[in-house]
């Protein structure tokens, strides 16, 4: 597996990117012994530190977790404990070998993108903020899932929403978390023709 350490506004020692290393490799050896890559970015936030860890454990699937401490091991640390939660509860729904159904792709090159913030004006006139600037545009795979797959997915990838074809109809659904902390969801059978 490949481990990619950085820091932003710090500088991450020896020891520190043994002991990312290590830790990451121990993990992922209980729940998944063919991840592919992780990346790990420590920095600097006023007096704290944040460590932030992305895996990627299998087609299509990304585990993310983030914390902020005192110290970057401690931050790191308690970091990939969220991490190594995760993955426990989902990994007998991911390592079902014994489902029939295929996890097939429908879609690929679908762009995704994210748009910068509107800034507030103390002046009331509308200006270009209205039209925001897309920052990043990535392509993703929609895939086709059940819905406990999805919000499974959801978990993982700690994202606020979740895209997918779902696999009982073929439509297009769409997980999200809600402001009080539950699970919706929006679906759209796709239409008889």
């Amino acid at each position: 597996m490949q481990i990619t350490v950085t820091g932003q506004q710090i500088d991450v020692g020896e020891a520190l990117r043994l002991h990312i290393e290590d830790a990451i490799e121990s993990t992922t050896e209980k729940y998944f012994s063919d991840a592919i890559d992780a990346t790990v970015v420590l920095s600097r936030e006023s007096f704290r530190i944040r460590a932030a860890i992305s895996m990627h454990v299998g087609r299509g699937i990304h585990v993310r977790a983030h914390e902020e401490a005192d110290d970057a091991y401690a931050a790191f640390d308690v970091a990939l404990a969220h991490l190594a939660k995760r993955l426990r509860r989902n990994k007998r729904r991911l390592k079902d070998h014994h489902r029939e159904r295929e996890n097939t792709t429908l879609a690929t090159n679908t762009p995704e993108y994210v748009i910068a913030p509107q800034s507030e004006d103390d002046d009331g006139v509308e200006t270009a903020a209205d039209n925001p600037i897309i920052i990043a545009e990535n392509q993703t795979v929609i895939e086709n899932l059940t819905v406990s797959e999805a919000v499974m997915r959801l978990d993982l990838a700690d994202a606020p929403a979740f895209v997918f074809r779902n696999s009982k109809h073929g439509g297009l659904g769409v997980v999200y978390r809600r402001d009080d902390g539950n699970i919706g969801w929006i679906d759209t059978p796709e239409s008889e023709a």
